[in-house]
């Protein structure tokens, strides 16, 4: 029987790719009907609550990302880091934590995702000091912490890598509902893999699971939203 985690990542997943291609689009609003024509206001004015009209029109932002409701805490775990520390979620309580699985010798998926982290890092300005990209290996026999410190300093120094003994990745796997398939291709081997990437917030919750293939755009949106928290 699948987890919890498991099978809400499962539903996350397909909710999410099938409501919203790459760059999400808004539901259409039904149309409303013709208000009648208000008396002009000086434009000192101010509404009777003494707020902004922008400011009480204004709604709270939506996330791009799938919504896990109610959160819950990131499971925990210790790995190798690829800064020569252990690597564990809870060291990071107080930051945003955009967690993601995959390898180094990912041709197209993983360097899509950690380019797209990397351009989002650049689009928060001094906001992304508060948030941080940690990168699990699932190719153990590969990725040992050096290569995988070369790997993601080449998208972004701030980034953290995690490897381990096969099992104890596949143990992080199993808490966090992902799956990874080596597949032999010729003479050497890749992996079929879950590309998506969780949204913890400063707390140490899944908040939200981004599917692959949305922009920095949506990631800045939905980071700003836990950063203001």
């Amino acid at each position: 029987m699948k987890s919890g985690l498991t099978a809400l990542v499962m539903l996350l997943t397909c909710q999410s790719t099938l409501a919203a291609p790459a760059q999400p689009t808004q539901s259409p609003q039904p149309a409303q009907s013709p208000q009648p024509a208000q008396s002009p206001q000086p434009a000192s004015a101010q509404p009777a609550s003494g707020q902004p009209a922008s400011a009480q029109s204004a709604k709270p932002a939506a996330f791009k990302a799938g919504v896990f409701d109610p959160p819950r805490m990131a499971p925990h775990f210790v790995l190798k880091g690829s800064n020569g520390q252990d690597l564990r979620i809870d060291q990071f309580t107080g930051k945003v934590v955009l967690l993601a699985f995959g390898f180094t010798s990912c041709t197209a998926v993983c360097p899509t995702t950690l380019n797209t982290l990397a351009v989002t890092r650049r689009k928060l300005g001094t906001d992304a000091k508060d948030v941080q990209i940690v990168y699990i290996t699932v190719d153990p026999d590969r990725d040992d912490t050096a290569r995988l410190k070369k790997y993601l300093g080449s998208f972004d120094a701030t980034f953290v890598g995690g490897t381990g003994s096969p099992a104890e990745l596949a143990a992080v796997r199993k808490d966090y509902g992902i799956s990874a398939e080596r597949q032999l291709v010729g003479k050497d081997y890749t992996f079929s893999h879950s590309s998506f990437v969780y949204l913890i917030d400063r707390k140490g919750r899944i908040r939200a699971l981004m599917p692959y293939g949305h922009g920095a755009e949506d990631y800045v949106n939905d980071l700003s939203i836990l950063l203001r928290e």
